[in-house]
């Protein structure tokens, strides 16, 4: 059944205190949320709004035990927590959303492929690897991307491995081979769902990836792609969080193959990159409602209110320390421009630091806006 009302007087945890936690208190604000923060960085970007931030590990059993002990609905802005012990913590009556077994299948990349086939969801052929010697058997397999099983992210953890010159490159642990697709376009769906399981999806984005660091540079939303594609990714996305029986908000990237087939990548069970547009663009934000499933509310509206585009601000390569940013007034000056600045405050190369969001009912100048973002704004120390 659904919430008549929201408990105000409810404290919600928040394991990890990143970006994609600073913008959710920033959302749960409005709702007159207090939110209580995990975080292992003493100056993570969650420490000055959080109602209450502890400094400790999200991964070590007995922190996250003492940390949750004290709140009454758990969330993650990251997976790389202590499942085990938000399992303990469900057992003593705690709310943890999205449940820890789903991160826990999520958080392991093989499993979550596996997962992905036993439900018929469509996605690339892929083997599982122990080590890199029983990559170097697999030559017939080439080309392929090489996942680490689990800790992989924003990138690392990834290594396309397109010819046997390329093997010694192979990461030495377990994981997978997925086989190369040649897509045409990366897209993303974000889907949100309830306790009552109503579900929504946000409109269909396309991301455009950075070339080294193989993290999202920029995307445009909505994704510029047939309705046909649209309806199919949409359809995948809800299948997804469904099959999971999830509670929370799901980020779904997915392939669009030069034969027109959609395919799934990878899944993350919380806000998400790919979402941050929707702050100004979609009638909901991704992070309100993640807040609406978690705290089962009814679910706002994904519509668009207008054409976006979001880029992704990277700390300059070559660059440590502290961060200056150049090329703000510039940006600022561009109409339909919103600078959101993280608040780290040291940069290193290709680290996230904040995003600019463009809004334009033109995709045509939605495009000429992105380059110019793109070659303005730096970060460098």
């Amino acid at each position: 059944m659904m919430s008549d009302s929201l408990n105000i007087n409810s404290k919600l945890g928040v394991l990890g205190g990143g970006q994609l936690g600073r913008m959710l208190i920033q959302s749960a604000i409005d709702l007159n949320l207090d939110v209580s923060v995990l975080d292992g960085d003493p100056n993570a970007p969650c420490k000055d709004l959080a109602k209450e931030f502890v400094c400790g590990s999200i991964t070590d059993y007995e922190t996250v035990i003492k940390f949750g002990e004290s709140c009454d609905i758990i969330t993650i802005e990251i997976e790389n927590v202590n499942t085990d012990a938000l399992k303990e913590l469900q057992k003593t009556g705690k709310t943890v959303y999205p449940q820890p077994e789903v991160i826990e299948l999520i958080k392991n990349k093989v499993d979550q492929k596996k997962f992905y086939i036993e439900n018929s969801i469509p996605t690339a052929p892929f083997i599982e690897v122990k080590n890199r010697a029983e990559i170097s058997g697999k030559i017939d397999f080439l080309p392929a991307v090489n996942k680490l099983a689990r800790e992989g992210y924003d990138g690392r953890g990834v290594i396309v491995l397109k010819s046997k010159s390329a093997l010694n490159k192979a990461f030495d642990a377990p994981g997978l081979l997925e086989k190369y697709i040649d897509f045409e376009k990366e897209l993303a769906v974000i889907v949100a769902r309830n306790q009552s399981g109503e579900i929504r999806a946000f409109p269909v984005v396309e991301l455009v990836f950075h070339p080294e660091a193989n993290l999202v540079e920029y995307l445009f939303s909505p994704a510029d792609i047939q309705d046909e594609t649209s309806k199919s990714a949409t359809e995948i996305a809800k299948k997804v969080i469904k099959c999971l029986d999830m509670i929370g908000l799901l980020a779904v990237e997915l392939f669009l193959t030069r034969d027109g087939e959609v395919l799934v990548n990878e899944s993350a069970p919380r806000t998400h990159n790919s979402g941050h547009h929707t702050i100004e663009s979609s009638v909901t934000s991704q992070f309100e409602q993640h807040l609406r499933a978690i705290f089962n509310l009814p679910l706002g509206s994904t519509e668009n209110i207008m054409p976006a585009a979001m880029v992704n601000l990277l700390g300059e390569d070559g660059y440590f320390g502290n961060a200056k940013y150049e090329g703000l007034n510039e940006i600022l000056s561009l109409e339909g421009t919103h600078i959101h600045l993280y608040g780290k405050k040291i940069t290193k190369p290709f680290r996230k630091m904040g995003h600019v969001t463009i809004l334009d009912k033109s995709i045509e100048s939605l495009k000429e806006k992105v380059k110019f973002v793109k070659s303005t704004i730096k970060i460098v120390a």
